[in-house]
């Protein structure tokens, strides 16, 4: 492999997000830190509140194109460790039920919800089924989804965000369709 750099970066370390999450581990460490520090004295409702504002806020920067990276297990794991700390369980615990108690998405159904979010909102730059064929299926009124020629463009917003797109339920699509909804 070259190694090419574009505005200082090394084009390769862009392609999979290692540098990206390497910056942020120590923020959201620090977070995590700081937690530990406020928990006796706060109140679970504070807490979520200086979780979102101090750690979501981080990992929320840019997940649209992140998320799907292998880095991203690092970020997940810390994610757990803060939800923990939050609900003072040991080390080990299982955090399913941690996330579900205090309201919190996990890191890969932020993700999702994110392209949901994306696809939804930039709705009018995708092609309808109804748009390539006039057969009135059940899937006329899904997105299209392009066949993929690489194996990069599978892990694309605009791939995945047109597999996600089609799975929600009907009344959610049409939900969608509401501009008062989206802001």
């Amino acid at each position: 492999m070259s190694n090419t750099k574009f505005l200082g970066i090394h084009i390769n370390d862009t392609i999979n997000w290692k540098n990206h999450t390497e910056y942020i581990l120590p923020k959201l460490s620090t977070a995590c830190h700081a937690m530990r520090i406020i928990k006796p004295y706060m109140s679970l409702e504070t807490l979520k509140i200086v979780y979102h504002s101090t750690f979501n806020s981080v990992i929320s920067y840019g997940l649209l194109f992140w998320g799907i990276s292998p880095h991203s297990k690092k970020i997940f794991r810390m994610q757990k460790r803060i939800v923990r700390i939050m609900m003072c369980c040991r080390r080990l615990a299982s955090c399913r039920n941690l996330f579900k108690n205090l309201k919190i998405l996990p890191l890969i159904s932020q993700y999702i919800f994110s392209i949901a979010m994306f696809v939804i909102k930039h709705k009018h730059q995708f092609t309808l089924n109804s748009e390539i064929h006039n057969i009135n299926t059940r899937q006329h009124l899904n997105l299209h989804q392009p066949s993929p020629n690489l194996t990069g463009f599978k892990h694309s917003i605009y791939y995945s965000g047109v597999r996600i797109y089609n799975d929600l339920p009907f009344c959610i699509k049409q939900l969608s369709d509401d501009p008062k909804i989206l802001n």
